[in-house]
């Protein structure tokens, strides 16, 4: 099911991240509540420590049922003969860097089939357009993104209980890159 938050002109220019908020703030409170859940029917069947297990299971399933689920509508109003894309308009980026800072996990709920993945990192990494051979981000820019969400969600996948390694993976070669195990092992 996927999840779409629409964004418009005054919610960008005020760096008004509230559509987002509500949104990831049910995300958490429906987890929290399957987690609690299922945390005290264990207890009662199986005793604390199966319990224990199975809430972090239980968590563990919540967010990563929302995994690639997430897109934004985003309807912000250009002057006619603009042809900036998003990525190009600095209101635009500077509310999708107030995002990042707020939620610097988020594209693990970024839905990566549609582009949502590659337009999140087009409002966070210097880039130009080519009509020959599309988005052309700045190399080292680019690499000091892709290690900063690496390290990022890697931590925070690892508190959910959620395996990350292949997710990492697949994440660095949307953007191009290929990470062997050895990456892995350093942290």
């Amino acid at each position: 099911m996927t999840i779409t938050i629409p964004l418009n002109t005054d919610c960008i220019n005020s760096l008004d991240l509230s559509p987002v908020v509500t949104e990831i703030e049910k995300l958490l409170q429906e987890g929290a509540m399957l987690q609690q859940g299922a945390a005290q029917g264990a207890m009662l069947q199986q005793g604390a420590a199966q319990g224990a297990m199975l809430q972090q299971g239980a968590a563990q399933g919540a967010i990563a049922s929302y995994e690639q689920q997430l897109h934004f509508d985003i309807d912000y109003t250009l002057e006619p003969g603009d042809p900036r894309e998003l990525s190009e308009i600095p209101e635009v980026r500077l509310w999708f860097i107030r995002l990042d800072t707020r939620y610097p996990w988020l594209p693990f709920l970024l839905d990566w089939k549609t582009g949502e993945f590659a337009r999140y990192a087009a409002m966070l990494v210097p880039h130009q357009f080519s009509t020959k051979e599309g988005i052309q981000y700045n190399p080292e820019a680019l690499e000091i993104f892709l290690m900063h969400k690496l390290f990022a969600l890697n931590d925070w996948l690892q508190q959910q209980g959620i395996p990350s390694k292949s997710r990492l993976q697949s994440m660095a070669q949307l953007l191009g890159y290929e990470l062997d195990d050895a990456f892995f092992e350093m942290f």
